[in-house]
């Protein structure tokens, strides 16, 4: 019997579609392994927050590590 004529037909495309499906899996995969690095969760900005060192100097002045003259002219060079 004769298996070539198996390649005619509807299945003929199955041999050239199937590595390219199997490609593409690899990459995405690859990338959800490998590809984000470092980086943060997405929706998120990396880095330190503007507004982290002023909640920090207002635990500090909540704790009374320091006074409100120092208070306000911290608060004054964080935000300028």
């Amino acid at each position: 019997m004769d298996y070539a004529h198996y390649w005619w037909g509807p299945w003929m495309i199955f041999p050239v579609v199937m590595p390219v499906v199997m490609v593409v899996a690899l990459v995405v995969c690859l990338y959800f392994f490998f590809g984000r690095g470092s980086r943060p969760p997405l929706g998120q900005t990396p880095g330190p927050y503007p507004d982290n060192a002023l909640n920090i100097l207002k635990e500090r002045y909540a704790k009374g590590e320091i006074s409100k003259e120092d208070f306000d002219r911290m608060k004054q060079d964080i935000l300028n």
